[in-house]
């Protein structure tokens, strides 16, 4: 694989994981509001709102290094009627913006509640046109293993499978924080916090049963093209056999294995020490995993001509 697309994998893997993160927080926030009330949700979810943004300035900074001309990386957002890749950029200059802006807003607790989450819709909205872009923008015919229905489903499901365990581990991060410096929400933030983790677990396992479905029926479509469809899909057995039998072991145990664990001690008051071990666990897995699986997206493909 040339060097020069690890740039991509940097930013499309931490762009997902940062609107994945974001959509699921904004979900449990929701169900932590109507379970506890605004202020407890609140204590929940505004440290692990702030904490996306810099992972979304690291994937852009990467984004830049992949460009012949960094320092005129700023004109490579002018074709936007005409260029995917322009308004892949656009929307994520525009996420980054508007999520951060809601971020501080709700850290800080200016402007009314109302007004504080039609920007976070907002936000969401433009991340998911973040990945809708990165999507589109690698759906061309002369590029047989991305231009597929499998594209969009994967960039989809990592979406969700780093967004959600990203946030896990975000969450039990924050709940040890609160146990030392405010120890009388305690018992409320424990059990929003056990619903929040049994709700990850759930649509990591289910996010997982996709990947482990479309894979095989993706290789199964690569390999009856023929030509370069079928060269692509040989190299997952060939050259890369090793990096893909290890993204798929580490995707399972993260998201699978462990995510049954996660649900398992989320069930029962008293288990919330294990919660963070598997947490923490379950996020370095599947992030390693999708890092590889985003590895193989780049090193198989092979172009149709010159």
């Amino acid at each position: 694989m040339n060097l020069g697309e690890w740039p991509l994998i940097v930013f499309t893997i931490l762009g997902q994981m940062s609107v994945g993160s974001f959509l699921v927080l904004i979900v449990i926030h929701f169900y932590a509001q109507r379970k506890a009330g605004m202020e407890q949700a609140d204590r929940m979810s505004d440290i692990a709102f702030l904490a996306i943004g810099p992972v979304l300035i690291l994937g852009l900074i990467g984004s830049i290094f992949h460009l012949n001309s960094p320092a005129n990386a700023w004109a490579a957002i002018g074709n936007i009627d005409t260029s995917w890749l322009s308004r892949e950029i656009l929307f994520g200059l525009l996420f980054g913006i508007v999520g951060g802006v809601f971020a501080i807003l709700q850290w800080r607790k200016i402007a009314t509640p109302t007004v504080r989450w039609v920007l976070a819709i907002i936000a969401a909205l433009l991340g998911i046109g973040l990945v809708y872009s990165m999507t589109a923008l690698y759906m061309l015919e002369i590029q047989p293993a991305w231009n597929s229905a499998a594209t969009p489903i994967l960039f989809a499901t990592t979406t969700l499978l780093l967004g959600s365990m990203a946030v896990g581990a975000a969450l039990v991060a924050n709940y040890n924080y609160l146990q030392r410096t405010d120890p009388d929400c305690a018992e409320v933030q424990c059990e929003i916090l056990r619903g929040a983790m049994r709700g990850i677990a759930i649509l990591a396992v289910l996010a997982l049963g996709v990947e482990l479905v479309v894979l095989p029926l993706y290789l199964g479509y690569l390999s009856s093209l023929g030509g370069a469809g079928a060269e692509s899909a040989s190299m997952y057995f060939g050259d890369y056999a090793v990096v893909f039998a290890l993204r798929l072991v580490l995707v399972f145990l993260g998201a699978g294995v462990l995510g049954l664990f996660l649900y398992r001690n989320a069930v029962s008051p008293g288990r919330e020490r294990f919660l963070a071990g598997f947490a923490y666990a379950a996020f370095a897995a599947v992030l390693i995993a999708e890092v590889m699986g985003r590895f193989l997206f780049y090193a198989t493909h092979v172009r149709i001509g010159i």
